[in-house]
């Protein structure tokens, strides 16, 4: 079971309200669809959709770049070795996570309908049937932040994520005690300032709310500034944007800069490398989402296969964008969010079959 053919496509996400967070503001999103086709005729899909030119380094352009590179190295090669697939795909080009990534989820994908497996069962076996979703309120005023906040805890979600920085930081203070007030403790809450906040209004932030139960996720750009005034924040820490690679987080933990993770499948270079974090991360009991930047169906499916094979004590959720588009690749099978839960999919591999029409402009092929 060879691969003999990889199609790129790029794909606008329009979102139906604007995406919000420290520094951007996003109306839609550029994915990048992967298609690979085996000389049996299985087809495996993969995503990857960073959030615009600069959360991190990684951009769409640059993947779909990052593809047209590694697509020579793994034509001909047998799609049911990822590791041996991979270590091709590092010979010919350094670094670009984000884009192997989609070829190692399109790979899980085919390895699945190869075997009639499920991806969550190849990685493990699913724990349940079904994961626990989160929402993330984008960078608006308390009584706004505050009104959304109520409405996603009457539909079932069990966490949800304030986006701060960007702003003076009493504005994000205000917020999380106007959302504390409207929800409680009827939900968990993280705050998430994607690298914005310096030191000095990390400690602002955590002794201004030091009697509401908060996680503060990534607050500042580096873990060297994280560590520098670990010992003085009175909330758990997470780390998101500098876990990019597996090392990472076996620095991060070496070092106690923090108490757990929001980790991102494409950031890390797919679902294989993810089972690796999620096991490093069992063997520490360290906290931790299952997520992706953005993207539709595929990745969607792909980190609700992962979430369901981590431990429910360590699993913080699972974050799609579903919520801002309502479009679907796979208009039968798309993964949708139901009382702040995502079910698994059932058929084979990912368990959703995109419709070619939806799927975007095919930018190349490799055969």
């Amino acid at each position: 079971m060879r691969i003999s053919e990889v199609h790129i496509y790029q794909k606008d996400l329009q979102l139906d309200q604007p995406y919000t967070m420290a520094g951007t503001v996003l109306h839609a999103l550029d994915s990048t669809i992967v298609k690979l086709v085996c000389d049996d005729g299985l087809v495996g899909w993969g995503e990857t959709c960073p959030v615009g030119p600069t959360y991190q380094p990684e951009h769409a352009a640059g993947a779909r770049a990052a593809l047209s590179l590694l697509a020579p190295a793994i034509v001909g090669k047998c799609a049911l070795t990822p590791l041996l697939v991979r270590r091709h795909m590092d010979a010919r080009l350094n670094g670009h996570n984000q884009a192997k990534a989609a070829i190692d989820i399109a790979l899980m994908d085919l390895i699945g309908k190869h075997h009639k497996m499920r991806v969550c069962d190849l990685l493990g076996g699913a724990i349940s049937e079904a994961v626990p979703s989160y929402f993330a309120l984008g960078i608006a005023s308390p009584e706004d932040s505050a009104a959304q906040a109520r409405e996603k805890v009457g539909q079932g979600f069990p966490r949800l994520q304030i986006k701060c920085g960007g702003r003076a930081v009493d504005e994000d203070i205000a917020v999380i005690h106007k959302v504390w007030e409207a929800v409680g403790n009827e939900v968990r809450l993280a705050i998430d300032a994607n690298r914005s906040l310096t030191a000095r209004d990390t400690l602002l932030l955590s002794l201004s709310c030091k009697r509401i139960p908060i996680v503060i996720e990534q607050p500042c750009n580096t873990m060297e500034e994280i560590a520098s005034i670990r010992s003085q924040i009175h909330h758990p820490v997470y780390l998101d944007e500098n876990t990019e690679t597996v090392n990472d987080v076996l620095r991060a933990i070496s070092l106690g800069v923090c108490d757990g993770f929001g980790l991102k499948l494409t950031r890390l270079g797919g679902l294989n490398a993810f089972t690796t974090v999620r096991d490093i991360c069992a063997a520490r009991s360290m906290p931790h989402s299952c997520d992706d930047t953005s993207g539709g169906d595929i990745i969607a499916a792909a980190c609700v296969h992962a979430g369901a094979t981590v431990d429910p004590g360590l699993l913080e959720g699972v974050w799609i964008g579903a919520p801002y588009y309502e479009e679907h690749y796979d208009p039968e099978n798309g993964i949708q969010i139901k009382d702040g839960h995502i079910d698994l999919p059932r058929a084979p591999g990912l368990g959703v079959t995109p419709d070619e029409r939806r799927i975007g402009n095919l930018s190349a092929s490799f055969n």
